[in-house]
């Protein structure tokens, strides 16, 4: 860093790389925190994000990085939503007003941005497990570099990052630390038997008062600097194991430092350095507190502002009242469907409000349970509340049914349970990034024998489609919806077999099959199709697995047949209705459009769908195009 530096000058604007952050003073170090905490709720409160988990790393973040030296240090952040601070310390403090926006800084980790991201990692649990690779091609390359994880945010209920440990610990050579970040929650307070035993170590009263009694009595012995530390950390084990014993931890053989408080740089530093000096596996535990540093954020009882849209930073409100979106019409219907179904359950996975499970869980709260981030658990214990002789209705992100595939094909679909799976923000969802867009879930769950699989193109049939779903009882079941607001209702001329017949001419050229959200593009289609002079009928399937034959049978009243879905070309709804068509020997032209299978950077939903041609003008012209080569061709 530059030594010249003013006082009073920003120390942030003046950071390069973490190399600088180790020329710095107390006071200096406490001003970057300062800095750091005020940037965060500025740029969070401009473009949204993850506000409460950044708040609570910022002092572990600047020990990490004046105690290990990254990238020969490779640092994972588990889960990667909380690495705004770690952006900010490698040198991207001046292009952190771009976050989340279009050709700016990603909101989690990026390999693109910097030598410093090593896993583009938002999904939970998956930290411990690239970080024993990475350990073990160390010691197999012969490299001393240290391998840190940070895992929290709940993610050490994920039954990965367990797996993981489990080989972590196998090996005592390994140059490996893993931090646990511990503020108690995910989105909500984190469940399950580990977390309790966790909040046992947090809220012991007298862990706190006996260790600063200790602390107080050595002070004012000879000990002084890293003899004090380490007498004092020696005599921490004995208290910690009197008073909450750890013997989860170091029972798999791993060296265990702490309970630190994760918000006094100068003990994460001693922690960190003597875990850095072990040589081997260390686990290193850290008490944070979400949005700390920001009083509104730390007093946000439903989660402590962990993703924020714009807000006033002054009150913390947000600056746009979002209209009524899909996830709230689940969350009102669901309720009314338990009240008359004693038998159906819900399931989530420490994601309570985000998926609108909160209201069931409020007037039924023995009827809810949250298990923890472990989709895989989650879908497996829902097949045993089945075969028990319930219903269950599992909602998650459609994004993470990818993670529990095998458990709803071999463990619910093999068994022919009567499991309800509801997938919110299904389709591209834009600011989140790769990761978050659902794209792949109609895809990967055609191939599941005997799933039935609702697409609803508004808040009304939300409702009755997951009215619908549950009455099945001898197999799994699917209502996948968007993210954000819910269209206004689109009537149906008539219904055909399952599906809705929203637009009909006399005489009809082009079939416009629109999957869910896109009714809407469908219409759209449908009318520029007519201002050229084209008949056109459009369909939402409603159903779109298993394909109704009455729409194969339209298909063949029609010369062309165009399919739109929110959800990757290959193996989607169109691919299976392309496959239905030919096996019922109806030539006719098909145009499947949906979202290219790639990893889609972040930007606002509209700009990415335009991109991809997913809009009426660029439907229509395709369609146009295929409708003259049809004419040629006859």
């Amino acid at each position: 860093m530059d030594n010249g530096r003013k006082t009073g000058e920003s120390i942030l604007d003046h950071l390069s790389g973490p190399a600088d952050l180790r020329g710095l003073d107390d006071d200096e170090l406490t001003r970057l925190a300062a800095e750091i905490r005020e940037l965060l709720i500025t740029t969070v409160a401009a473009n949204g994000g993850h506000l409460g988990p950044n708040l609570g790393v910022v002092e572990l973040g600047i020990a990490i990085h004046r105690v290990f030296e990254s990238p020969a240090d490779r640092v994972v952040w588990d889960t990667g939503h909380q690495s705004y601070v770690h952006k900010m310390l490698t040198g991207r403090a001046g292009q952190f007003a771009t976050l989340r926006t279009e050709g700016g800084l990603s909101g989690y980790p990026c390999r693109a941005e910097s030598e410093h991201d090593w896993v583009e990692n938002s999904h939970a649990s998956t930290s411990l497990s690239y970080a024993d690779g990475m350990a073990k091609a160390n010691a197999m390359l012969g490299k001393d570099d240290h391998v840190v994880a940070v895992i929290g945010d709940g993610a050490l209920t994920g039954g990965m990052a367990w797996e993981a440990l489990n080989n972590i610990a196998a090996d005592q050579d390994r140059r490996l630390v893993v931090i646990v970040n511990d503020n108690g929650r995910s989105y909500t307070p984190t469940v399950g038997g580990l977390a309790n035993r966790l909040t046992t170590i947090r809220t012991n009263p007298k862990y706190e008062p006996t260790l600063s009694a200790i602390k107080d009595r050595l002070n004012r012995t000879r000990f002084g600097g890293t003899q004090a530390y380490e007498a004092l950390h020696a005599i921490k084990k004995g208290v910690k194991d009197a008073l909450a014993p750890q013997g989860m931890f170091e029972d798999l053989g791993l060296k265990y430092i702490g309970p630190v408080d994760g918000h006094d740089r100068a003990s994460l530093e001693h922690a960190l350095t003597q875990a850095k000096r072990f040589g081997g596996p260390v686990m290193v535990h850290v008490l944070t507190t979400k949005g700390h540093g920001y009083d509104i954020a730390v007093a946000n009882e439903n989660d402590q502002m962990h993703q924020a849209g714009p807000f006033d930073r002054a009150t913390g409100d947000a600056l746009n009242i979002a209209p009524a979106g899909w996830t709230s019409v689940f969350r009102d219907e669901i309720v009314r469907i338990a009240d008359e179904r004693p038998d159906v359950v819900g399931i989530t996975a420490a994601m309570l409000y985000p998926v609108g499970l909160d209201a069931f869980a409020d007037k039924f709260p023995d009827r809810v349970f949250d298990v923890g981030i472990a989709e895989q658990h989650a879908v497996t214990s829902a097949a045993g509340l089945a075969m028990g002789g319930l219903h269950p209705v599992v909602a998650v992100y459609a994004t993470f049914i990818n993670r529990a595939f095998d458990q709803v094909l071999l463990d619910v679909a093999l068994h022919k349970c009567g499991v309800t799976f509801v997938l919110d923000r299904a389709g591209v969802t834009g600011d989140d990034g790769a990761s978050h867009n659902g794209m792949w879930d109609m895809s990967l769950l055609q191939i599941v024998p005997g799933l039935r699989l609702a697409a609803p193109r508004d808040g009304s049939r939300l409702r009755e489609l997951l009215r619908e779903a549950v009455d099945v009882d001898d197999a799994p079941t699917v209502v996948r919806f968007a993210k954000g607001a819910v269209c206004e209702d689109i009537p149906a001329l008539e219904r055909v077999g399952v599906c809705d017949v929203l637009s009909r001419d006399e005489t009809a050229d082009v079939l416009v099959v629109a999957v869910g959200a896109f009714a809407q593009l469908g219409l759209d289609v449908a009318e520029l199709l007519r201002a050229q002079g084209h008949g056109v009928t459009v369909v939402d399937p409603r159903w779109v697995k298993p394909i109704d034959p009455e729409l194969v049978r339209l298909a063949a009243d029609h010369r062309l047949v165009v399919t739109l879905e929110d959800n990757g070309r290959q193996g989607g709804v169109g691919a299976a209705f392309t496959q239905a068509v030919r096996d019922a020997e109806i030539e006719i032209p098909i145009r499947v459009h949906g979202v290219e299978q790639e990893f889609l950077d972040h930007a606002k939903r509209d700009v990415i769908l335009q991109r991809l041609g997913l809009t009426a003008q660029s439907v229509a012209d395709d369609a146009l195009a295929a409708l003259g080569r049809n004419s040629a061709e006859g």
